[in-house]
């Protein structure tokens, strides 16, 4: 899609047309005209412009969020906001100013089209059909052709996709995956009665998938069937997947449930504990003893080893005088697996107390809150969870292992700066092995909160081609701010053992030597993104043969992921790794060079000795289709350490076979090369 920066000349014009007539009428009427009220956004957009014009769209965004402010009204500079963040990328952000601007306006079909263009580039379909539907029956010939194509392309493979599920469906394929994808299809082009029913139909037959009930709830609420979506989510949000649960709670009412709402998501989902359990506590809590002795019962019917609910019902039987039914009950308490719960119910009945483990004996008081604070951790209740914690670790300062699920609990909840604290205590543990992972978790934790971090990295090579040993190294020093960029110092080392050819006595390129230099450098990076950073540099090239001073300037983005059991991993298994990585260097003329790295392979379990065998895909190139920077490798290769090394440090050994690219490298158009190295990196 096309865009452009439009300016407000238009608005400007309109608003000096109106304030002429006003004046006009007012001095037809013998009045003296009023001196025109001043424009609250005149000056923030003035200087939006201006800024755009320059290229600092960041200033110029600025400058436009304050003009909505003052002028909350005008679609016009929303429209100018849309298309500056579409100048950065931000689709997103663009996406939603112009839909605002749709709403202020709604019969501006270039902004409807806009947004839906927008809508469906950011993965919403389903809006995106919608706005399409709209302007396709609208009375503007260009905006409805482009409207119906648009549509068109969005609606015909979700109706032919509909009609070859169902067809699936009827032919036998009556499967969760066959419903689940009719129900998904048939919700994004807003057939919600059809997908409801088949969300229904495919959670039936999978009832622990309750992702899927978040997502009857959903639809069901769209279709203003509020009963009906507040059971699927109030069914969700208890027991089963957390992350369910969650997602349920947040399109659930901002309140506690009613009891007919549990009741009803009951009839949906009868056999969930949690959900039938939490009615029955609250019904006690009503003093609604029938009802809830009707829900314990239910509970013990449907679940064996539920020994709470045994207990609650067999209390509940015989503090009305039914000894006889509340016997069989306490007596599958006693001889089930809680022991403190089976004491506790032979506390009630005066019977002999059972002896307990020293261990056991010394369980301190906090016992109930971690076991109230597990069962909330296990239903998703992370924050319920979080409260019994404090609460165990309040009774017993000492526990070590509940400093530690603090720790990740915090983590967890995204408050870094308390983990930390809990994990700095944890490791302290006289458990090793609960000191180990705290401690673990403190280092990994730790740099991200220091406000200078020093990182050095070293990567020794011999290569047989060259018949030398290169050296690259790099120390920095990164200043920690909150905010997506961060500067540093640099300092790189890039040389090699030989250093005796030079471009005057035979090199015909640089890149068949080392720099022989140190770079000192100014830089910024952003922060890791998804294996992503991005970097760039300003800085010197200090050559230490020559005694050359020549400006170094370098930058790109660098992106790593690694997928499978990596070089550490436990188990042995496949791997895939890839290094990819766009760079830009003023010390050759300029140039841009991309560089992907691949290694696929297998790690095998040796114990201390960790492996890994696998296969180079390795592509170089350059903007300027030099020869010497356009080659292919492959063949395979080695990486190997032993657990004892210090972790961030490997051996490599390669042997690649690579191909030329592009035609007049003087060294022939394929090469062998044996190279052998290590890496190491630390970060103080």
């Amino acid at each position: 899609m096309r865009v452009c920066i439009t300016f407000l000349a238009s608005a400007a014009l309109a608003s000096a047309a109106l304030a002429g007539q006003a004046l006009a009428g007012q001095a037809l009427a013998g009045q003296a005209p009023a001196a025109p009220a001043p424009d609250p956004a005149y000056e923030p957009l003035n200087k939006a412009y201006e800024a755009v014009r320059g290229r600092a769209y960041g200033d110029a965004i600025a400058l436009f969020l304050k003009a909505i402010q003052a002028a909350p009204s005008r679609p016009a500079i929303r429209k100018d906001l849309a298309y500056t963040y579409l100048k950065i990328g931000e689709n997103t952000a663009a996406r939603e100013q112009f839909r605002e601007a749709m709403l202020l306006d709604p019969k501006d079909l270039h902004v409807a089209l806009e947004y839906a263009f927008l809508c469906n580039e950011t993965k919403e379909q389903a809006q995106a059909r919608r706005v399409f539907d709209r302007v396709r029956q609208s009375a503007d010939p260009a905006s409805r052709a482009t409207a119906e194509r648009a549509f068109q392309n969005i609606d015909r493979p979700l109706a032919e996709g509909i009609a070859r599920w169902t067809k699936a469906i009827q032919l036998g394929g009556d499967n969760f995956s066959n419903h689940f994808e009719l129900a998904t299809l048939a919700e994004q082009r807003d057939e919600l009665e059809l997908a409801a029913e088949h969300y229904e139909k495919a959670w039936r037959l999978i009832p622990s998938s309750r992702t899927v009930l978040v997502d009857l709830g959903r639809v069901l609420k769209a279709l203003n069937q509020t009963a009906e979506a507040n059971a699927a989510l109030l069914a969700a949000s208890r027991g089963g997947e957390p992350r369910a649960a969650e997602a349920a709670r947040e399109l659930l009412p901002n309140r506690y449930p009613y009891v007919s709402e549990f009741q009803r998501a009951l009839q949906l989902d009868p056999k969930n504990l949690d959900l039938r359990r939490e009615l029955a506590y609250l019904q006690l809590r009503m003093n609604h003893q029938a009802e809830a002795e009707k829900e314990f019962r239910q509970l013990t019917i449907l679940s064996e080893t539920d020994f709470l609910s045994a207990a609650q019902l067999g209390f509940l039987l015989l503090a009305r005088g039914d000894t006889a039914a509340a016997m069989p009950l306490l007596e599958r308490v006693m001889k089930g697996a809680d022991e403190e719960l089976a004491n506790r119910v032979r506390a009630v009945l005066h019977l002999p107390q059972t002896l307990h483990s020293r261990a056991a004996q010394l369980a301190p008081a906090s016992i109930d809150a971690k076991i109230m604070a597990e069962r909330s951790l296990q239903a998703g209740f992370v924050r319920d969870g979080l409260k019994y914690l404090q609460l165990a670790q309040e009774d017993d300062p000492a526990d070590f292992a509940i400093m530690l699920k603090l720790g990740w609990i915090y983590n967890q909840l995204h408050d870094d700066r308390q983990a930390m604290r809990w994990f700095a205590l944890a490791r302290k543990s006289p458990d090793p092995k609960i000191a180990k992972e705290a401690d673990t978790a403190y280092k990994n934790l730790r740099p991200a909160f220091e406000f200078l971090r020093t990182t050095m990295w070293m990567y020794p090579l011999y290569s047989s081609r060259w018949s030398d040993l290169f050296s690259y190294a790099q120390i920095k020093t990164e200043l920690h701010v909150d905010f997506p960029i961060h500067p540093y110092l640099s300092l790189r080392f890039i040389g090699d053992t030989r250093g005796t050819i030079t471009p005057e006595n035979g090199a015909i390129s640089p890149q068949y030597l080392s720099q022989s230099a140190f770079v000192p450098a100014l830089g910024v990076a952003t922060n890791v993104w998804h294996g992503l950073v991005g970097w760039a540099e300003a800085g010197s090239s200090v050559g230490y043969l020559t005694d050359h001073i020549l400006p170094d300037y370098r930058g790109g983005l660098s992106f790593t992921k690694g997928f499978g059991h990596m070089l550490k991993a436990k188990n042995a298994g496949l791997f895939f790794e890839t290094n990819e990585d766009a760079l830009f260097v003023s010390r050759f003329d300029n140039d841009f060079l991309l560089y992907s790295q691949n290694r696929i392979g297998y790690t095998p379990s040796l114990g201390a000795f960790q492996t890994q065998f696998y296969w180079n895909v390795n592509l170089t190139t350059d903007q300027k289709r030099e020869a010497w920077a356009n080659f292919f490798e492959t063949v395979p290769g080695v990486r190997f350490r032993l657990a004892s090394m210090p972790s961030s440090f490997y051996l490599t050994v390669n042997f690649l076979h690579g191909y030329y690219t592009v035609a007049g490298d003087p060294f022939g158009p394929t090469f062998n090369d044996l190279r052998a190295g290590f890496w190491y990196a630390f970060t103080y």
